[in-house]
């Protein structure tokens, strides 16, 4: 994970209707939350939550302590109820090991996976704030990848909060061990445990999206021709060797270039006339895919999230579940022709 800073936001003027100052606090709160709980929905459930106790318990608040610590509180405790299940979300990587494409596809495919079981993508309009310092972007960026918010999945409730808190948010240990109502000897313990575990999972590195850079932007120009072309050699040759690809809520995924070019070539041919259309999720490119529909026009088929590094594709992450994923992202289920 890249250097990261405290994440700032201006607390609202005590004279603004309360409704506005909590939500000027939204976006933080989800990011919070999306990063404990490793759901979009669920975190906006969660957040959803804690603005209805904020609500309810404003005037007991009022001038006690800051409202954006008080907040974080309240979302803590909300997210600790809803980790009622010991399963953790994940990615198709950490249940099994890869498929391969030569298998008969009825077997390759295997059946689809109840929601709960997976890490899911998020928009980066609900999670990362608009303008504001680059250098805090970019750590806010990298702090909700795919990869790091898998990582963090595998920590125990209170390290995760810990170590997003004191690594991600830049808390000082003291504000920590207020919140969680313990000590600073036990937060430092709490984190040095957390960060052990982060280095043993060790999350990939990959690059965030950069809309203004102009290589990164030729380079998702390329991509999407040759996707749309289905020029699976122009498509390969812009892959890392040790690529994987996955397609959430099934659990097959595939790595390298002999099983993926396998893959579309066969199963995954009804690719073949998909439109591609750039949206950004987890701080990463990301585009919705589109496949032609008989009846004319294009459906949607899939959530596309793209990990890069080094100028190579190394992750092709495909959500399929698009009835529940485009509305959020605020994309059509159609496009006309």
């Amino acid at each position: 994970m890249a250097d990261v800073t405290r994440d700032t936001v201006a607390e609202p003027a005590a004279e603004e209707p309360v409704e506005k100052r909590l939500e000027s606090h939204r976006v933080e709160l989800t990011g919070y939350c999306y990063r404990m709980l490793g759901s979009a929905f669920e975190a906006e459930d969660a957040v959803q939550e804690t603005m209805v106790r904020a609500w309810k318990g404003f005037e007991r608040f009022e001038g006690r302590a800051s409202m954006r610590s008080w907040l974080y509180r309240i979302a803590t405790n909300v997210c600790f109820d809803m980790h009622g299940s010991p399963q953790r979300r994940a990615r198709p990587m950490d249940l099994s090991s890869p498929g391969s494409a030569s298998t008969p596809p009825e077997a390759a495919l295997g059946a689809a996976l109840p929601e709960a079981t997976w890490l899911e993508p998020m928009p980066d309009t609900k999670v990362l704030p608009q303008g504001g310092d680059p250098a805090e972007v970019a750590a806010q960026r990298d702090s909700v990848r795919l990869a790091f918010v898998a990582a963090l999945q595998h920590l125990p409730p209170r390290q995760r909060v810990v170590l997003i808190l004191r690594d991600v948010l830049a808390w000082k240990a003291s504000e920590v061990s207020e919140l969680l109502e313990t000590s600073v000897a036990s937060v430092n313990s709490a984190l040095q445990r957390a960060r052990a575990t982060l280095a043993a999972e060790a999350p990939a590195d990959t690059e965030p999206a950069a809309p203004l850079d102009e290589d990164q932007r030729r380079f998702l120009e390329r991509y999407v021709a040759a996707f749309e072309r289905y020029d699976l050699d122009a498509l390969t040759a812009l892959m890392r060797e040790d690529i994987v690809l996955s397609m959430p809520p099934l659990p097959l995924w595939l790595q390298g270039h002999e099983d993926i070019r396998t893959w579309f070539l066969g199963t995954g041919a009804v690719c073949r006339g998909s439109r591609l259309v750039p949206c950004s999720a987890n701080g990463m490119p990301a585009f919705a895919q589109y496949h032609p529909d008989p009846e004319g026009g294009h459906r949607a088929w899939a959530l596309q999230v793209l990990e890069i590094k080094d100028g190579k594709v190394t992750g092709l992450n495909n959500f399929l579940g698009v009835d529940r994923l485009f509305p959020l992202f605020g994309l059509p289920l159609r496009l006309e022709d």
